[in-house]
């Protein structure tokens, strides 16, 4: 109690001194944006097994809303931004296989570049690990609070893993020229396609090494940075500005997005590589969740079906809500 009181008393001060955003302002632009989170953990939900599926169908509205909380984090801890992502191209040198090169395991990975560097340029395979054996104890523990907001916050980072520029150096095209390019592969796309997206994926499966699982994924997301690139900047050639960009209300103001015409052109040359990863993702987060539950010995989730989020949680994530609101300029990079 004395931590969340503390954590209140941060958010009064903090409301008290920085200027607070409408709560309609345009949302910061992150891996699939807050939408595709929240339809990635949804989904995600009916991969499940018939044991586990009626606790998380109860609970589907708590997985879905919290996805988004790592992004809205980022504006808060100093640390959280770096768990999004890996600049995996930044260790490759001379002609290097850079994922046979890279240690997979943390320690390793830290005796052969240090953890300050490991940091700097992204950690993202290794937190989800991290958030999986969490995931498992509160399983082991019956812990619903745990469970759920374990549940929804390692879907984030798997759906990040996914992404193909939370792979690189040249995360938002600012090294080639593409400034922009982040929120319209993740976000912008989402929101104008993902109401006509399949995600029929089929059921979860039992994953023998989440740590490797996770590094699959980065790989597979890496294999797609020149084509997210490239295919942009050769679609701009033949667009004008006047075509290729359009303002938009949102909020209180108007903004500058990729046009409705200039996105579905971009989205047919990827031939489906958007929906793709998403789906990947989906049945990602599913594994995970149904793996974790298998090796926390299969607990019974009917007996916790019924229970509640505590009120201390409830109180812990309005606290972060509100820091994310006061927002000023978050941790990390920008992928606005």
């Amino acid at each position: 109690m004395a931590l969340i009181r503390r954590t209140l008393l941060l958010v009064l001060l903090l409301t008290a001194v920085v200027w607070v955003m409408p709560d309609h302002t345009m949302e910061p632009a992150h891996a699939w944006g807050f939408y595709g989170h929240k339809r990635i953990n949804r989904m995600a939900a009916f991969t499940l097994p018939p044991e586990m599926f009626p606790f998380f169908k109860r609970h589907i509205d708590f997985i879905s809303d919290h996805a988004v909380d790592p992004d809205r984090r980022r504006y808060a801890v100093e640390g959280e931004a770096q768990r999004h992502y890996i600049d995996i191209d930044h260790y490759a040198h001379h002609g290097e296989d850079v994922f046979q090169m890279m240690p997979r395991r943390w320690n390793d990975a830290v005796a052969r570049f240090t953890e300050d560097t490991l940091q700097a340029y992204g950690i993202v395979p290794w937190h989800i690990d991290v958030m999986y054996s969490r995931l498992v104890s509160a399983f082991q523990r019956g812990d619903v609070d745990r469970i759920l907001r374990m549940s929804a916050e390692i879907g984030h980072y798997i759906g990040d893993a996914h992404v193909p520029l939370h792979t690189t150096e040249n995360y938002n095209g600012q090294l080639t020229g593409q400034h922009g390019i982040h929120a319209f592969w993740e976000s912008r796309i989402v929101e104008l396609s993902a109401e006509d997206y399949d995600h029929l994926v089929g059921r979860a499966r039992y994953i023998d090494n989440p740590l490797d699982h996770a590094w699959g994924a980065v790989q597979s997301s890496h294999v797609l940075v020149d084509s997210v690139l490239g295919i942009e900047r050769r679609l701009s050639e033949d667009y004008p500005e006047d075509r290729k960009y359009v303002f938009e209300d949102r909020g209180r103001g108007g903004m500058r997005v990729y046009s409705r015409e200039f996105t579905k052109a971009y989205e047919e040359a990827m031939q489906g590589m958007v929906q793709e990863r998403m789906n990947k993702s989906i049945v990602a987060v599913g594994s995970f969740w149904y793996s974790a539950w298998v090796n926390a010995g299969q607990p019974d989730l009917d007996r916790l079906e019924q229970k509640e989020v505590s009120d201390s949680l409830k109180a812990v994530l309005k606290a972060e809500e509100e820091l994310w609101k006061a927002r000023d300029k978050g941790f990390g990079r920008d992928h606005e």
